[in-house]
């Protein structure tokens, strides 16, 4: 199974306010097996709006798939993710929580709140490209993602 669509790369929103990260990412997307388009959102607001298509991104694409950071300013990745796991139009979209935070507390609280996945940062730089080369094998070549929304 693949999620690749035919005429369209897979979407992908990275809300992550570590420049450094996101750096991480793009290069480790550059390297993909499979089309793939990456939308940034530095902090929860941005995102929010991103996700519900609001203001400056009214015409935005819905994702595919969410690689959500848990530590943003202002509104942080555990409000997005309950908000977005609490949208019928947003639910069935997989959200990878990518953070650096080690506690269990969070991997268990994500968890409860229907993360699809945890998965805590290396901080080499190596480390960092397996994980997101391992996203991309997993999420994006093994798994069939949800075409759209429940109601178009």
């Amino acid at each position: 199974m693949t999620s690749e669509r035919p005429g369209r790369p897979v979407e992908i929103l990275l809300i992550e306010d570590n420049p450094a990260d996101v750096r991480l990412t793009q290069e480790g997307l550059k390297e993909a097996k499979i089309a793939t388009h990456l939308h940034v959102m530095m902090d929860g607001k941005e995102a929010l709006d991103f996700l519900f298509r609001r203001g400056p991104h009214a015409g935005a694409v819905r994702p595919d798939v969410i690689l959500l950071d848990l530590n943003l300013p202002g509104v942080d990745g555990r409000t997005i993710l309950s908000q977005v796991k609490n949208e019928p139009n947003l639910k069935v979209i997989p959200v990878v929580i990518l953070t650096s935070s080690e506690a269990e507390s969070d991997n268990i609280k994500s968890y409860e709140s229907y993360a699809n996945s945890f998965i805590s940062k290396p901080i080499d730089f190596e480390g960092f490209l397996r994980v997101v080369h391992s996203i991309e094998d997993f999420w994006f070549t093994v798994v069939k993602l949800p075409e759209g929304s429940p109601s178009g």
